[in-house]
């Protein structure tokens, strides 16, 4: 029930300015019997009250603190009854910690990217950084906290990062790829242009990178037919070229008018879709992520293959505000009962919230805790939980390089009937949403390496 809702409809407000609400003591011109609140919500209250005292009337602000307390166990309790962390992508995927995608360098076209420590530590793994806007050799925004790195660092983390701010525990399915960072884009959409700009930089230095894969997490200017698409003939020839093209749909579901783009829309482009799994190792769980499905304008079944689309652990990227409200909930979370104050005090202008509530008993201070790290999908001080089929398409990069480590011969489009082939269908989900279904990392490289040595 929404906060505004729920205090609209409540007609025993109490003008009693000289007392104080009954549970966090705060003087209101109002408060509200807790009888007349819903009984999810009163339930709620009294099971976190913490108080021996008389609990007969709130505030205004308490019911909201509440009523937000309610809306993040409501979306949250199924993900997490079984889990109370969000799970690591190769032991959510099963894959085979024997291939990290050792030797294998992929390529992340991407609004723009951050030197983030998972990349670089204990040995840094980006080969180069290109950005379409800036001279050759200009590593500025690579290296500051740009408004626009936040995306492309996240890609190319959720891919190869090793995990190593919390201690190898969120890595990806390729922590020892090599990576080539390629800057496309600012703020907002990325037009077909910069794209294809950016692809055909990596197409004249592909050989000195040794690049193999090619993650593009951007969808271009409209639906049109690969024919006309000077983007998508681009993708064409890289993947003719040797380098496998791997492209997230897009997030926009069944919206009308927003189906698949290029360069996802590009015939030998392997083209992800978001699997939500619900943060379970248990199949009967899983289900479909709002992804952009086909088949496009020329008949082409998009996406061919899905993988996690949400519930994905990523980087946040430092010097930041969401860093710092991060790493304030997560010292919170850690914190004795006697240091909250202390450390919200330490830590006064990161969110207001806890500036306002820096007197509230403990057990309400534990309650905002909890609420705000949820509603921030906070991990930890250094990770989040993201959605979007953006992370989903590195996911299958990152598989597509354990499979080129286990078979260094394999063409693009054998990788993509490997994938295609081990995919496992969810029941009940339409084919043109979930394509051949869910990738099945272990059997791909199983595949892989069996078919080493053929032709």
């Amino acid at each position: 029930m929404p906060d505004s809702i729920l205090l609209n409809d409540l007609n025993h407000t109490k003008p009693e300015p000289d007392l104080g609400c009954h549970l966090c003591g705060r003087l209101e011109a109002q408060r509200v019997s807790l009888d007349d609140l819903p009984a999810d919500i009163q339930s709620l209250v009294r099971s976190n009250a913490g108080t021996a005292g008389e609990l007969a009337q709130v505030c205004p602000n308490c019911i909201e603190l509440f009523v937000r307390a309610k809306a993040q166990v409501d979306s949250h309790q199924f993900v997490f009854e079984q889990h109370n962390h969000v799970l690591p992508t190769p032991l959510r995927m099963n894959a085979d910690e024997r291939f990290t995608g050792r030797g294998v360098t992929m390529a992340f076209l991407d609004s723009g990217f951050y030197s983030h420590p998972d990349l670089t530590e204990a040995e840094n793994r980006i080969l180069t950084y290109h950005s379409i806007f800036a001279s050759e050799g200009d590593r500025t925004s690579l290296e500051t906290s740009d408004v626009a790195s936040w995306h492309g660092m996240m890609t190319s983390v959720v891919a190869a990062g090793n995990g190593h701010l919390s201690e190898g525990f969120y890595r990806g399915i390729a922590p020892e790829a090599n990576v080539v960072l390629v800057k496309i884009g600012r703020t907002g959409r990325i037009p077909d242009e910069h794209i294809e700009r950016g692809l055909e930089w990596v197409l004249d230095n592909r050989e000195k990178y040794d690049i193999r894969i090619v993650n593009i997490s951007a969808g271009g200017d409209f639906e049109r037919s690969y024919l006309d698409s000077s983007l998508c003939q681009t993708v064409e020839r890289a993947v003719g070229e040797g380098l496998l093209v791997v492209c997230a749909v897009g997030n926009a579901g069944m919206a009308p008018g927003h189906r698949v783009l290029p360069p996802a829309s590009s015939p030998s482009a392997v083209s992800v879709g978001g699997l939500d799994d619900q943060n379970s190792l248990d199949r009967a769980r899983r289900g479909m992520y709002r992804s952009s499905y086909g088949p496009t304008v020329d008949g082409l079944q998009k996406p061919e293959i899905i993988a996690p689309g949400i519930w994905v652990a990523a980087p946040i990227l430092p010097s930041t505000p969401t860093a710092a409200q991060a790493q304030l909930y997560s010292e919170l979370d850690a914190a004795k009962d006697a240091e909250l104050g202390t450390t919200i005090d330490a830590h006064t202008g990161v969110d207001k919230d806890f500036d306002e509530a820096r007197d509230l008993p403990v057990p309400l201070l534990r309650q905002l805790i909890t609420i705000k790290q949820r509603e921030g999908n906070v991990i930890s001080q250094h990770y989040k939980y993201v959605d979007g089929t953006s992370f989903a398409s590195p996911i299958v990069a990152s598989i597509a390089a354990c499979m080129l480590e286990a078979n260094p011969k394999l063409a693009p489009q054998q990788v993509k009937r490997i994938l295609i082939d081990t995919a496992e269908r969810v029941p009940g989900v339409a084919v043109e949403r979930q394509g051949w279904g869910v990738v099945v990392p272990r059997k791909a490289v199983e595949v892989s390496l069996a078919t080493r040595g053929c032709r």
